[in-house]
């Protein structure tokens, strides 16, 4: 049957499922190999192939049945106790992921996937085991393992013989959902006690009561749990989503503006119903961005496998640990941050973490730890990727921008330890002789910086030489609305993240010195760099003799920000640039505030260059 045969929305459907088996796969594969004997692993495993043949297999999907096939023979045997997997095997596991997930990739690129080389097909065989014996292994091994054979007629019998008009028995999408799938294996297997797996007791009969397991013909009992489960749930086209939450950004200004007017109109009765619409507006909006929001984890668990793939091909031993997987974010957020966590867990293994044999000799243990964890602060998420390696060294990365022309001599000898671990993200710059395919692949630390400020968020480095480096992001919940505070310089009005501002302070004209032809305000406990939003901006300067300065957080650094004033906080619905001012530094968007007027969003980190 080809793929052309099969109705749209069940190809899609296998596609959603199948991607989330693979994700599952990776970590489900490394917990394996450092657990071998784990049988509930091994299991799950084998159920994750053996689910993505069965939906290969009625798709006509030649290339990713032989493939699952391969490894789910191998996973078989082993189950049986007739072959042990050998570290080969577990090769040729995550191998056949990145080829399962190219070939799934060309599904959903409606093309015709290529098959797996034939060494790796070769690479799964056992050995002296059977190949294909799984009859002989039901009826020699476990005497409640069902065989192959009777497996795929089940699976047939399920799918209606394989005739598309024959499989809708479940109603929503003509697929047997996952759970009910392994719910019905534990039943087949005997591992759980009937009654107790979601199948209906009027349906279920004891298990002395099975039919032997070659009569299989028989219509299968539905299960009237895990159906009843997924009707609680609607499947919604993400685009659906985002119009939703355009939507309400377009209610937020309306309300904001609202607000404003109250304030001017200063009516009673207005001022309640425009209270009233806030607080409604305030849950909508949050009951709303609740349905875009995805667990971290969505993205974490393609981690195991990329410390595994990496540590192997550079010989090292890395334990990683993922903490705070359930964090939840927007959708768009979890998708956009997945390449730059890659890269830098990457780095972390590939820069970091030394050879087992020079951590020895340097009394640490064998095996690095690299730590990726995820929390939420407030309307912020915070996600760090930490190791026990080398460290930074802040004098080589200094040597080396000045080597590279990156930065003149005078300013590099200004710069602090912690500012000059910040030197990694300028564009060019690489401490390693040869970009290598691990960390490298051609792009460097500022793209990922880029990538997290395009996100309205923040990337900041501590490291300890002989200790290890700590990479910490820090990206709002949703890009929807973003709280900012609002500042005037002149007659116009700008909007500041507010998560980067750390206080708002007034200080007299004539407190101010100047160190380096730079204005700077001395405090208690240090010296903070002041620039000056109307010098930034080319706008005539107003005199003053109470400056209103914003403090704000950039990296490691804090600066003072001067505005005529502050208007105060408020939350704005990001808007992008026009072409033309695409790239400018020191905007990252625009907005329309209360009174109607737009105002521009600044990116903090641009701000503490001049114009040019």
């Amino acid at each position: 049957m080809s793929m052309g045969a099969i109705a749209d929305d069940i190809a899609a459907d296998f596609i959603i499922e199948a991607q989330e088996i693979l994700d599952r796969l990776g970590e489900q594969l490394v917990s394996l190999e450092q657990a071998p004997r784990d049988s509930d692993q091994l299991n799950a495993v084998f159920r994750g192939y053996h689910t993505l043949k069965g939906g290969a297999g009625f798709l006509g999907i030649t290339a990713m049945v032989e493939l699952c096939h391969a490894a789910e023979e191998a996973l078989g045997l082993a189950r049986s106790g007739q072959a042990a997997l050998q570290p080969h095997h577990f090769d040729a596991a995550q191998q056949s992921l990145d080829y399962l997930q190219a070939m799934l990739d060309a599904v959903s690129a409606g093309e015709e996937p290529g098959h797996a080389p034939p060494d790796l097909v070769a690479q799964f065989d056992v050995g002296s085991a059977p190949t294909h014996a799984a009859g002989t292994i039901a009826g020699n091994g476990d005497p409640d393992l069902i065989s192959d054979d009777e497996f795929e007629a089940l699976l047939d019998q399920l799918h209606g013989g394989g005739a598309p008009t024959a499989v809708p028995a479940k109603a929503d999408d003509g697929l047997m959902g996952e759970d009910e799938f392994e719910a019905l294996l534990d039943q087949l297997h005997g591992g759980a006690v009937p009654g107790s797996n979601g199948l209906a007791d009027t349906e279920t009969a004891p298990r002395g009561d099975l039919p032997p397991r070659r009569a299989v013909a028989a219509p299968a009992p539905r299960p009237a749990k895990p159906l009843a489960e997924a009707e609680q749930t609607v499947r919604v086209d993400t685009r659906r989503l985002d119009a939703i939450v355009n939507l309400i950004g377009e209610l937020v200004l309306s309300r904001n503006r609202l607000k404003t007017l109250r304030v001017r109109l200063r009516d009673e009765e207005l001022d309640r119903a425009v209270s009233t619409l806030d607080i409604a507006t305030a849950r909508l909006q949050s009951a709303v961005m609740r349905t875009r929001m995805q667990p971290v984890g969505k993205v974490f668990s393609r981690f195991p496998k990329v410390a595994r793939d990496v540590a192997r091909s550079l010989s090292k031993e890395v334990e990683l640990e993922l903490v705070g997987a359930e964090t939840e974010l927007d959708r768009n957020l979890v998708e956009a941050l997945a390449d730059p966590l890659v890269h830098l867990v990457r780095n972390a293994i590939d820069h970091g973490v030394e050879a087992p044999e020079l951590r020895e000799a340097q009394g640490k243990p064998r095996s690095g730890h690299v730590r990726l964890s995820a929390q939420q602060e407030g309307d912020y998420v915070s996600i760090e990727v930490q190791d026990d390696g080398a460290g930074i060294d802040p004098e080589k990365l200094r040597a080396k921008a000045r080597e590279k022309g990156l930065i003149d001599p005078e300013a590099a000898a200004r710069l602090t330890s912690e500012e000059c671990l910040h030197l990694v993200f300028l564009p060019g710059f690489s401490t390693k002789q040869q970009v290598t395919d691990i960390s490298g692949r051609g792009v460097g630390m500022d793209v990922v910086q880029s990538r997290i400020r395009e996100l309205s968020g923040q990337i900041q480095i501590q490291s300890e030489l002989g200790r290890g480096s700590r990479f910490m992001i820090r990206v709002p919940l949703t890009l929807a609305i973003l709280p900012t505070l609002l500042v005037q310089a002149g007659e116009d009005v700008y909007a500041l993240p507010l998560a980067r501002v750390l206080e708002v302070l007034h200080a007299p004209a004539t407190s101010l010195g100047w160190f380096d032809g730079r204005a700077v305000l001395d405090r208690r406990s240090h010296t903070l760099a002041l620039v000056d939003l109307r010098q930034w901006l080319d706008v005539a300067p107003a005199p003053s003799q109470l400056l209103t300065i914003v403090v704000l957080q950039a990296g490691e650094a804090r600066f003072g920000l001067v505005v005529d004033q502050v208007r105060g906080r408020e939350e704005v619905v990001i808007k992008p640039l026009p072409k033309a001012l695409r790239g400018l530094r020191g905007y990252a968007g625009a907005t329309l505030i209360g009174d109607g007027r737009m105002a521009l969003i600044l990116d903090v980190d641009g701000l503490r260059t001049p114009q040019d």
